[in-house]
This record gives C-alpha cells, structure tokens and sequence, in this order.
C-alpha cells in the first residue's frame, strides 16, 4: 500500500493548483467505504486537517479554505484531488494526503506548495 501526491509547485497569489493523490495497492473494499483526506503543514507549525472527504462524498473543509479549496475523489481509479484556488501565501506549506484502510492510516510524502505574493 503506497500514497502518493503529486501536484504541487510555486504559484502566484490568487492563483490556482490542483493537487492528486494516488493510494497504489487499496483494494476497492478497502478504498471506497472508507474517508480521505488533505492535511497541509506550513513551516513551524503543527500538520492541520485542509479537507476530507467520505465514501458518501460528504466533504467537510477548515474555515481557512472553504470557498476555496474543493476535494473530490474517483473510487474507480483509487484518486483523491484538491482544486485550490485564489491561493494566498498563507497556503503555503506541504500538503499530505492521508488515506484510511485495513484497520489504519497511511501517509505519503507530501507535495511542497508555495504561494508567492
């Protein structure tokens, strides 16, 4: 089982990025009846839920981002997105992607998101 994002870069204030999440080895009962999530991490501070998303679609997002930041998920290819727009510099930091299955909770490595102002 591996998670991995991909997406990430350098943008302009009020730009936008779309980051993926890819849980390689999830067997489709273990992918689709469980939630997913995008937490993010700015230097010198503590990792924080951004967004996560259920097997119903039900979303739910940090006070931060809602409007937008939206996250979405494909059960058939095992993927979980975050469309970000109108980014701003405090959205910096490395966004993770945690994925729920087999009893636990796998992370990957991250992506490294910068928003210049």
């Amino acid at each position: 089982v591996q998670v991995v994002e991909s997406g990430g870069g350098l943008v302009q204030a009020g730009g936008s990025l779309r980051l993926s999440c890819k849980a390689s080895g999830f067997i489709t009962s273990e992918f689709n009846p469980n939630p997913m999530a995008w937490y993010r991490q700015a230097p010198g501070k503590q990792r924080e839920l951004v967004a996560e998303i259920t097997s119903d679609r039900i979303t739910n997002y940090s006070g931060s981002v809602k409007g937008r930041f939206t996250i979405s998920r494909d059960n058939a290819r095992k993927m979980v997105y975050l469309e970000m727009n109108s980014l701003k510099s405090e959205d910096t930091g490395v966004y993770y992607c945690k994925a729920a299955g087999y009893g636990t909770v796998y992370w990957g490595q991250g992506t490294q998101v910068t928003v210049s102002s």
